[in-house]
């Protein structure tokens, strides 16, 4: 007996059907929101009506007249992931000045406006119409102190904190020598910051950068540093200054998660965890979708902050030895080379009996930068310098301090929307086979 397939007019007829599946599927299915900066972690969400050419209509939509639901208050899902409204009970961050060394910081945005204080641009001195060029900064100082005084937008965790502004990074987002850096830093340390937060970093070592943070230490200021995004470096080690001993190393978890981030770099330096995807921030003229240990690092400063703000005369090294011994342990028991101590825990950190400590627990090995505070190559304490030297204590040629400094964000991927399109398109490319397969099994033999 001979075999029978499907006739010349049904098998056409099959291949239509395939052609109106899939044409139904990438119509049905919500567009993937263009990436709005070249280089920068984002998925753009504005909030001003006046759309740019070719922008795709955004997922969510800001506060209305009739005060429907912010659907970006309730993106905020990192807030509930690290129990923040817990740790509000205790604290807030109120009179702590947290320094966002960056790509600057748009104080204008609704989110930001009454928390941002008078900051330095060491990029363009003379000034700029645009303080955040890339939006990068903006973002990591929304997740630290956004307001909490409305219903609307991104909240921070630490939401009357008051961020000082730094910008080191161009409109590239990225600088190639540390020294502007470790110049941002004692800036900071000298205008009032107790906490510094560093979302970026680079392959290589700083003596200039590692002066710049012993002077932190010895002046009672907690650093906080990401472990960089395989994406965006050039080998598999965790970023410098993340590494420099005394600095607290953020790698990131993926959303709602106990599981590393993929794109995440940790290693031995890694001390903490904390969410990195998924994460909606704000950027100038709106929001937008980031993910990175540029993000995690963020709400780990912010929980040093809640902490001195807690306890006012907790010296720097009790502070962190505090967010060490109090975080939630996830992998390995213990420290490990992972998740470091583990995700760090903002209620914990302000209840926890935590006994006293006399050092930063961190600060225990040589700097790879360079060993110990006091000057490093090439450079002067400002005190001695002479004539004609830098105002910050930089004498060091450009050469000696060549270090390529970028933030750790990335265009985020892991969005719903194509989830949803994918799901969509393999159910349609299933019901097809399975029509083809009843036609095949109902053809007369």
């Amino acid at each position: 007996m001979r075999h029978s397939g499907p006739s010349t007019a049904r098998r056409l007829a099959l291949r239509a059907l395939f052609g109106v599946a899939a044409t139904v599927a990438s119509v049905a299915s919500p567009a993937v929101p263009a990436v709005a900066v070249p280089g920068a972690p984002a998925v753009a969400v504005p909030a001003a009506p006046a759309a740019p050419p070719g922008f795709t209509p955004p997922r969510f939509a800001p506060v209305d007249a009739q005060g429907r639901p912010d659907q970006i208050r309730d993106e905020q899902w990192q807030l509930d992931e690290l129990g923040a409204r817990m740790a509000w009970r205790t604290s807030t961050g109120r009179g702590v000045v947290v320094a966002v060394i960056d790509s600057g910081v748009d104080a204008s945005h609704p989110d930001l406006a009454g928390q941002v204080l008078p900051g330095l641009d060491l990029v363009s001195p003379a000034g700029t119409a645009d303080p955040d060029p890339v939006g990068h900064g903006t973002t990591v100082a929304g997740l630290i102190a956004g307001r909490h005084d409305d219903s609307r937008g991104v909240v921070g965790l630490a939401p009357e904190a008051k961020i000082l502004p730094v910008r080191v990074l161009d409109e590239e987002n990225r600088y190639d020598d540390a020294l502007i850096v470790a110049k941002g830093v004692r800036w900071a340390v000298d205008n009032g910051a107790r906490v510094v937060n560093l979302s970026l970093g680079g392959t290589g070592d700083s003596p200039a950068l590692a002066a710049a943070l012993d002077y932190a230490f010895a002046r009672d200021v907690v650093v906080i540093a990401c472990t960089g995004n395989v994406a965006t470096s050039s080998n598999a080690k965790v970023w410098y200054p993340a590494r420099e001993p005394g600095v607290i190393a953020v790698s990131g978890l993926e959303r709602a998660s106990e599981n590393l981030w993929s794109g995440a770099i940790t290693g031995r330096a890694t001390a903490l965890t904390a969410p990195a995807t998924g994460l909606v921030g704000a950027r100038p003229g709106g929001y937008w979708r980031v993910q990175g240990t540029s993000f995690a690092a963020p709400l780990v400063a912010a929980t040093a902050a809640l902490v001195r703000a807690r306890y006012p005369e907790m010296p720097a090294g009790e502070v962190v030895n505090r967010l060490l011994a109090t975080a939630r342990d996830i992998g390995p028991a213990g420290r490990d080379d992972r998740f470091g101590y583990g995700r760090v825990d903002p209620a914990a950190a302000l209840t926890a009996d935590v006994p006293p400590v006399t050092r930063n627990p961190l600060d225990d090995n040589s700097s790879p930068g360079i060993v110990g505070f006091g000057t490093a190559p090439g450079l002067e304490p400002a005190d001695a310098a002479g004539a004609g030297s830098d105002p910050l204590g930089f004498t060091a040629p450009r050469q000696q301090t060549r270090w390529r400094a970028q933030p750790a964000g990335v265009q985020d991927e892991s969005t719903p929307e194509r989830l949803w399109v994918g799901s969509t398109i393999f159910v349609a490319l299933l019901t097809g086979a399975a029509l083809m397969v009843r036609r095949f099994r109902q053809t007369p033999r």
